[in-house]
């Protein structure tokens, strides 16, 4: 199987021979995972539906969307919703989000062994330097009301407001400490880094992040009867690895490094990390057979499988990182799992076209392309438009 793309260089076409003609990794894997995984998904718009993608929200095709949350539960994973990669606060507006809580709790009741956490965050609060810290608190609460009603679990997101309003580390041991005792079940909390949202910049209150590391271990310690785990997206291992070790005990390190994850998921022999990230809505079926094989002690065939998913996600993710959701649903659309390349906000605008054939090359080699006669097929439709790339 081969396809015309645009060479390495740039400078010429070159023809491109697949190395899977079938993934090996299109039938589901067959055994149970020792590692508690979560899929952040991203969600289907409907491009027929009139309105202007760069200040509206488009409607979002709800029988699409939910289907691809049923297609990750299938496959043995865990479903983070609403989170960052669903274009949360990039064009996925709350009153959105709010409702894509609701309908996937509804369905995931619908779906045996169907496991559903939703982020809970401030985006409807409209900030400025009048906003108080009672204003945030009094944003997550309403937000939290949503996902309580809905009767799944919160992931505690982190707040561009609470960045912006803080003055110390006081305010945000304040925030965490008043929401946490408040929550009515265990919760998950969301290190983001600034590649993900420049506006986070000096999160918990500090630049440094030892320091920044310090508080959220404080308020971690303090409220550990209502701390499940905490998601940290830094996007270098060596600060995971150590927060990882200085974590209480029972709470879990879900990493959310989309450059170091096959490794921290591994773990170092004594300690490992949970997983709760973007690049497994691509690559589940991948990341199934992998996981798989590391719960069967098989650590050579996991490392074979896992590493060139690594390296398609160093890809998907590079800087700027926050356009990384194009990426995901490019792969989305190859394989097949919705009918059009369209984004809430125009974000497939957001990356050049030599960075979606590298992407497609990637999965090709990761056995990430699940159809490859289709992926070839829109491959070919998505040069003609958006490089003028005719097939042959």
């Amino acid at each position: 199987m081969k396809i015309r793309l645009p060479s390495l260089n740039e400078k010429m076409l070159e023809l491109y021979t697949l190395k899977y003609a079938q993934s090996p990794f299109a039938s589901p894997a067959k055994g149970t995972m020792n590692r508690i995984v979560y899929a952040a998904a991203h969600v289907v718009v409907q491009p027929m539906k009139s309105g202007n993608p760069w200040n509206e929200t488009l409607s979002i095709d709800w029988d699409k969307t939910l289907a691809f949350r049923e297609y990750l539960w299938r496959l043995g994973f865990r479903v983070a919703e609403a989170m960052d990669t669903a274009q949360r606060g990039m064009g996925l507006s709350w009153e959105e989000s709010a409702e894509l809580i609701t309908r996937s709790a509804a369905h995931a009741k619908t779906i045996p062994g169907a496991m559903l956490s939703c982020g809970v965050g401030t985006d409807q609060l409209n900030f400025n330097a009048e906003t108080t810290i009672d204003d945030v608190l009094q944003a997550y609460r309403a937000q939290f009301e949503v996902v309580n009603r809905a009767g799944v679990s919160a992931i505690l997101m982190a707040s561009r407001a609470l960045c912006a309003t803080a003055k110390s580390a006081t305010d945000y041991r304040k925030v965490y400490s008043t929401l946490l005792q408040e929550a009515k079940d265990k919760v998950i909390l969301h290190w983001l880094g600034e590649a993900f949202d420049p506006s986070l910049h000096g999160y918990w209150g500090s630049t440094d992040i030892p320091t920044a590391m310090d508080t959220v271990l404080s308020i971690i310690e303090a409220n550990i009867n209502k701390v499940d785990g905490i998601k940290i997206s830094l996007l270098e291992a060596k600060w995971e690895i150590e927060l990882r070790r200085r974590l209480p005990q029972g709470v879990k390190l879900y990493t959310g490094d989309d450059f170091n994850f096959g490794e921290l998921i591994a773990g170092d022999g004594e300690r490992f990390s949970h997983a709760l990230l973007g690049i497994f809505d691509p690559i589940a079926p991948v990341a199934a057979h992998a996981l798989v094989a590391l719960a069967n002690g098989d650590l050579q065939h996991y490392q074979e499988i896992i590493q060139p998913t690594v390296q398609l996600s160093r890809e998907i993710f590079c800087a700027p990182t926050r356009y990384y959701k194009a990426g995901i649903v490019f792969l989305a659309w190859l394989n097949g799992h919705q009918d059009h390349f369209s984004m809430l906000g125009g974000m497939q605008s957001a990356r050049s076209m030599p960075h979606y054939c590298t992407i497609f090359r990637l999965a090709d080699q990761a056995g990430a392309l699940i159809k490859p006669d289709l992926a070839i097929q829109r491959m070919k439709q998505f040069l003609a438009v958006y490089g003028g790339i005719e097939a042959e």
